[in-house]
């Protein structure tokens, strides 16, 4: 006998198979759906509908955004000079979070990792040497990849390509260990790297 409807089953499912959600939190999230009004759980659906179809890459900085450009790459008061690479949307949030960072961002979307299948073609890298060809504003790239041997790797190769044009490309340095992930430094320790960033050569 099955433990649960199939309904309730495919909704535990799709939920599981959600980032950092593992069986019983699935089932912790199914149940309390099911017992939210009915206004409630349609306006959640909704919501996730809505942010599917309106949500788009930033053409600048390829940043989820509702607009052509996103808010921190139209805001006139960043930093044009230097450009944050970055993994994820998370991590732009991560920074933007602690206040300390005035510059821009391009968010990659991935890692070189070719055990997953993740080539340089898979991620955002040729949209970012068009960005810098275009902008001769831009004077230093820090490379904000987390720790990491994929996102080590996808740092020196950007710095190899950027040599021959001149353009300053760090590292987050100090207080990020081996293996850690951006999204869960602290903003102390997040601070600190960005303070202390180092030249790739």
């Amino acid at each position: 006998m099955a433990r649960y409807s199939p309904s309730v089953q495919n909704l535990i499912s799709r939920l599981s198979g959600l980032p950092g959600i593992g069986g019983k939190s699935a089932q912790k999230l199914a149940f309390h759906i099911l017992s939210m009004p009915e206004n409630d759980a349609n306006a959640l659906a909704e919501s996730i509908l809505e942010a599917r179809k309106l949500t788009k890459r930033c053409k600048t900085c390829q940043n989820f955004t509702d607009t052509d450009v996103c808010p921190i790459c139209s805001d006139a008061k960043r930093d044009t000079s230097v450009v944050c690479v970055v993994e994820s949307p998370r991590d732009v949030s991560t920074f933007e979070r602690m206040h300390e960072f005035k510059g821009l961002y391009h968010v990659l979307h991935g890692v070189y990792n070719p055990m997953n299948s993740k080539n340089m073609n898979d991620i955002t890298l040729t949209q970012l040497f068009d960005r810098l060809s275009k902008n001769a504003e831009i004077k230093e790239v820090i490379m904000a990849t987390n720790q990491t041997a994929e996102g080590n790797a996808t740092a020196l190769y950007v710095s190899r390509l950027l040599a021959p044009t001149g353009i300053k490309v760090t590292r987050l340095a100090s207080g990020l260990p081996m293996g850690s992930d951006i999204e869960f430094a602290d903003d102390l320790t997040l601070a600190n790297a960005l303070k202390g960033r180092i030249e790739i050569n």
